[in-house]
C-alpha cells in the first residue's frame, strides 16, 4: 500500500480546519498542517483534530509553508496539498492519488474548470485567472486549465524538483514551472469547488498582482524568446513605421526636424538588441536544459 501524506498550509482557518483534517484522513495515513502564523486557534484545532502540526512563528506565505510541509512529508510516497478554507472537497482526494498509483503521471493538478469555466466562479476571479493561466503557461510550455488550484498529488519521484523560491502564491505557478522543466508528467483531473465559504483575507487585485509579477520575473530565464525577443519585435517594428512616416516628413517637407526620426532609428535599435538578447538566452537556455537531461 502507498504511503500517501495531506499537506494544508494553514493562516488563520481555525472555523474550517476540523472538518477537513477528519475527512481527509479517510484517504492518507498522515495530515500535516503548517500554521504559517495563525493568530488564532488554528494549530490547537489541527491538534485536536489528529494533524501533525507544523507552526511557523510569523507569517511567511504559501510557499514557504509549502516548503515545510514538503519536508516533513518526503518519506511518503504521495503527497496532497489541499487549502484549508473549505474551498476544496477533501473527498474528491482519491480522483487526484488514482493517476499517481496507476503511474501515469508524476504530479495530479486539480481543475476547476477542465470542463469549461465554472457558473459558480464569480466573473472577476475568472478574468484574473485567466491572466494568470495565460502568463503561467506562456512560462512553462504547459497548456493548465487551472494553474492557480491549491489542490494537487505529488508523486515521491518529483519532490526533488521543486524550489520553493517564491514564498507566497506565486508557488502555484512557480511547481508547474518546475514540473514542466523536469520532464514530469503533469495530468488535470476535474474537481469541484466552494465560493461560499471563502475566508481569503488577501485583496484579489493586490495577490492577482504579485502572482502575475513573480510569473513573468520567472519567464526572464525560463522562457526569454516570449519575455525579450517577441517584445523587441514589436518595438523594432513600432520604430521601423515611425522611421518611415517621420523621414517622409521630413523629405516632403512637411517636417523640417529629424529629431523624431532619431527617435524612432534608437527606438528600432533598442528593440533589435532585445530580440538578440532573448535568442542568445533561449540558446543558454536549451543548453542548460539538455545538460540536466543528460545527468
Amino acid at each position: 500500500m502507498k504511503k500517501i501524506a495531506v499537506i494544508l498550509p494553514a493562516y488563520n482557518e481555525e472555523v474550517a480546519l476540523g472538518s477537513i483534517i477528519l475527512r481527509a484522513q479517510q484517504h492518507a495515513q498522515k495530515i500535516i498542517v503548517v500554521d504559517d502564523g495563525s493568530t488564532d486557534k488554528t494549530s490547537e484545532v489541527a491538534q485536536l483534530a489528529g494533524a501533525e502540526v507544523i507552526k511557523h512563528p510569523t507569517n511567511l506565505g504559501k510557499g514557504a509553508a509549502l516548503r515545510s510541509g514538503f519536508e516533513a512529508a518526503k518519506d511518503y510516497d504521495i503527497i496532497v496539498t489541499i487549502d484549508a478554507d473549505a474551498q476544496h472537497d477533501p473527498d474528491e482526494i482519491p480522483l487526484l492519488t488514482e493517476p499517481l498509483l496507476k503511474k501515469e503521471a508524476d504530479v495530479v493538478n486539480g481543475s476547476r474548470y477542465i470542463t469549461g469555466v465554472d457558473e459558480n466562479t464569480p466573473a472577476y476571479r475568472r478574468v484574473g485567472q485567466k491572466v494568470l493561466d495565460t502568463a503561467t503557461n506562456l512560462s512553462s510550455g504547459l497548456e493548465i486549465t487551472d494553474t492557480q488550484s491549491g489542490f494537487r498529488a505529488f508523486s515521491q519521484k518529483s519532490l526533488p524538483y521543486f524550489r520553493f523560491k517564491e514564498s507566497g502564491f506565486g508557488v502555484e505557478s512557480e511547481m508547474l514551472v518546475d514540473a514542466s522543466q523536469a520532464g514530469l508528467k503533469i495530468v488535470e483531473v476535474q474537481i469541484g469547488v466552494r465560493y461560499d465559504v471563502d475566508g481569503s483575507t488577501q485583496n484579489p487585485i493586490s495577490h492577482g498582482a504579485r502572482v502575475l509579477f513573480h510569473i513573468l520575473q520567472d519567464m526572464e530565464l525560463k522562457r526569454p524568446l516570449y519575455y525579450f525577443t517577441i517584445p523587441g519585435i514589436v518595438i523594432v517594428l513600432i520604430g521601423a513605421s515611425l522611421s518611415l512616416i517621420f523621414l517622409r516628413d521630413y523629405l516632403t517637407g512637411t517636417s523640417i526636424s529629424m529629431g523624431p526620426t532619431m527617435v524612432a532609428v534608437m527606438l528600432s535599435l533598442f528593440g533589435t538588441f532585445m530580440m538578440f538578447t532573448g535568442i542568445i538566452l533561449d540558446s543558454m537556455s536549451r543548453m542548460l536544459q539538455q545538460n540536466r537531461n543528460q545527468l
